[in-house]
């Protein structure tokens, strides 16, 4: 598609701000739906707990993305937390997706989480796959139910259920890093639980991919290729800080810690394969979790070269090879809070809602 206007909801957290770094670079105009009072003519004011939010505001836009939602594993559960979840979720969903319908506006990319198929053990899911059972499973269902009035009006309505998402600062990897960095990372329970994980640049480029791709529609796995057990992700992100793992969390000390969560969202998985994305052309930087924790965990000026590379070769590609149809710019962003709703980069739902 040419020059767009896309309008997004949860655009402070670690994939809204990379993503409308990315937007900015292709010189599409962002506009950001805030909750507090709009501080210039490119933000949009909301409240989506009373429902306030002026359809005219979407007039000239062509793309909605609705990245909004609480992290899951935030704090330890409790029937407030989950509500809150929930709360996070739909309400700010069914908000925007009355007021797309409403505006006529195009598109309309909710976010939502692989947790939908629930805990898969080995089994390879993909977008034909039913939901699973379990409250994260369900919370997505509710989710993705949210945008209906947008589909019955019409729109273009991705449903973009993301995975773990590997970024150089913030994401899954965040809490992770100070155990696995001096040498007591370890795999949880049995380790043979699956991750569906995707790289932060392969996350925005998926989405700028969504975008400008009119044959994508309903649900689209935002995941890596080649999802991996736990044991195997936690022997990988060793590896790549140069790190042994020789440790196990048993799933009883887990549940102790963590109560619902850990086996809501640590100690079951999903085997999650991306078919509508690898289906419409879509080609990612970072295949293996190995290429995407050497991403992860690379020093910013690694970073920055090794893209500069991908986008000569991007440009220049060899004879008798494809353009990459979308390769937006390397997206090493800070993860920060959202003052329109806790943009919590969706990553919740991989094992989350």
């Amino acid at each position: 598609m040419g020059k767009a206007v896309v309008a997004i909801a949860g655009s402070s957290g670690l994939i809204g701000s990379a993503l409308a770094a990315a937007l900015r670079a292709a010189d599409h105009r962002v506009l950001r739906i805030v909750r507090r009072t709009p501080a210039n003519s490119e933000e949009l004011h909301w409240n989506p707990e009373s429902g306030e939010f002026d359809p005219d505001a979407l007039t000239d836009v062509d793309v909605v993305i609705n990245l909004c939602g609480v992290g899951i594993g935030r704090r330890r559960w409790s029937g407030a937390f989950k509500q809150s979840l929930r709360d996070s979720r739909i309400t700010p969903t069914e908000v925007l997706s009355s007021a797309v319908a409403d505006a006529g506006v195009p598109t309309l990319i909710n976010a939502s989480a692989v947790g939908y198929y629930g805990d898969t053990r080995d089994r390879v899911v993909d977008e034909n796959d039913p939901a699973g059972m379990g409250f994260l499973a369900q919370l997505c269902v509710d989710w993705e139910a949210a945008t209906l009035p947008a589909q019955y009006a019409g729109t273009r309505v991705v449903l973009a259920r993301t995975g773990l998402v590997l970024a150089p600062a913030g994401g899954t990897l965040r809490p992770l890093r100070p155990a696995f960095s001096v040498g007591l990372g370890a795999r949880l329970g049995s380790g043979r639980q699956y991750m569906a994980w995707i790289s932060l640049e392969d996350e925005v480029r998926a989405l700028l991919f969504a975008i400008s791709n009119p044959t994508l529609s309903g649900p689209v796995n935002m995941a890596g290729p080649a999802p991996v057990t736990n044991a195997e992700f936690t022997t990988a992100f060793g590896r790549a800080l140069n790190r042994p793992t020789p440790l196990m969390l048993p799933g009883f000390a887990a549940r102790a810690a963590l109560g619902e969560f850990a086996d809501e969202g640590l100690l079951i998985g999903q085997r999650a394969i991306p078919t509508a994305l690898e289906q419409a052309g879509f080609q990612f930087h970072h295949n293996t979790i190995g290429e995407a924790l050497s991403y992860a965990t690379a020093r910013r000026d690694q970073i920055s070269h090794n893209s500069g590379h991908r986008e000569h070769a991007r440009r220049n590609p060899p004879p008798g090879r494809a353009r990459c149809q979308v390769a937006p710019p390397t997206t090493a962003q800070t993860d920060r809070s959202a003052p329109a709703c806790h943009a919590e980069d969706t990553q919740p739902a991989q094992q989350q809602g």
